[in-house]
């Protein structure tokens, strides 16, 4: 099975080891599709609504940041690209571009990702400039109390480039990375983002804005249960590769929606997680691979291919519409283990 694969070919694909690239190939390989035939499907309805905002299919853009590493107009291209497909872009707090310069370049629906730094009245001034300029939701990410180890970057001793500037914090002094003998973002990590987040803060920051909050990086239904009881408006489950996906939206009870974020790389693997019980996917390594290489025609080739790719795999699978989709569509591991309804 290795050999054919060739790990080193994918690994510059997908930016993962060939060993985790080869299990999630072996995970899609185990989920396997259930089609219904002779069904109607010359009319097939993509559209969805996220937060209230209807959006053009359930494929959304992932907070990715540094995005001019990859192309000189970086988030301004993903906001363009983002825009004409009519769908959602991510805004990252460590963007090269300011909330404000995203908001330049147009209409659109825009969220606001946010690290929640030691000094909170840092973070109240980033969210209240994010909702002057428009953004409609805040991606809490609550999973990096500390940055995990990334090897690559501390063999490479991976700093931000002079040039370049983290553009939100670009006036409070905290828009630079200082030279390190591992990582620099790892010591800008250590040394700016608090560790002593927790389920409070999430109130906390109901309190200064009037945005929904999605916690982002919710990988356990113990979690799923507890962001639902601190008020939050959705969950986004991101553990590349969606493998708890449906443990985290059985803990939701359908009172708030839960979105995938991570390990989409294919439409087909967007209609798993909606056959998963997700309300949507967000994509991120894709549009920054589609970003370096074209940049903005590039991120909106991407989004044109996963949108064809979904589409024609809702057809092939008997669904006309995003509520056809449903957990009798697909097979999994764990289904081995118990009936499968036959419809």
């Amino acid at each position: 099975l290795v050999k054919p694969l060739r790990p080193r070919k994918y690994q510059a694909l997908c930016g993962r080891s060939w060993r985790e690239t080869l299990y999630l190939l072996i995970h899609r390989v185990l989920t396997r599709f259930r089609p219904r035939i002779l069904i109607d499907v010359s009319k097939i309805d993509m559209t969805t609504t996220v937060l209230g905002f209807k959006i053009s299919m359930p494929i959304m853009i992932a907070p990715t940041a540094m995005q001019k590493m990859a192309h000189p107009d970086g988030e301004y291209a993903t906001a363009r690209a983002a825009s004409a497909a009519n769908t959602i872009m991510t805004l990252s707090s460590w963007a090269t571009s300011s909330v404000e310069e995203v908001a330049s370049t147009g209409p659109g629906i825009r969220f606001f990702q946010l690290y929640v730094y030691k000094d909170r009245n840092v973070v109240a001034q980033l969210v209240r400039r994010a909702e002057r300029a428009g953004f409609k939701a805040i991606a809490l990410t609550v999973d990096t109390p500390r940055l995990g180890r990334r090897e690559a970057d501390i063999k490479n001793r991976f700093v931000l480039p002079p040039f370049l500037t983290l553009k939100n914090f670009e006036g409070l002094d905290l828009g630079k990375m200082d030279k390190s003998n591992d990582s620099g973002l790892a010591s800008y990590v250590a040394g700016q983002i608090d560790r002593s987040l927790s389920w409070k803060d999430v109130k906390w920051l109901q309190t200064i804005t009037s945005m929904p909050i999605l916690v982002k990086g919710v990988l356990t239904a113990e979690d799923a249960r507890l962001a639902v009881q601190s008020g939050a408006a959705g969950i986004i489950v991101s553990n590349h590769g969606a493998r708890q996906l449906d443990y985290v939206v059985k803990a939701a009870q359908g009172r708030i929606p839960v979105f995938l974020d991570g390990g989409v790389r294919r439409g087909t693997d967007v209609f798993k997680a909606l056959a998963l019980g997700a309300s949507g996917v967000f994509i991120g390594r894709p549009v920054v691979f589609s970003l370096a290489a074209e940049g903005e025609a590039g991120v909106r080739k991407v989004l044109q291919m996963l949108r064809d790719e979904f589409e024609l795999t809702m057809a092939l699978s008997g669904c006309t519409s995003l509520e056809d989709i449903t957990r009798n569509h697909i097979i999994t591991e764990s289904d081995k283990y118990r009936t499968v309804s036959r419809l």
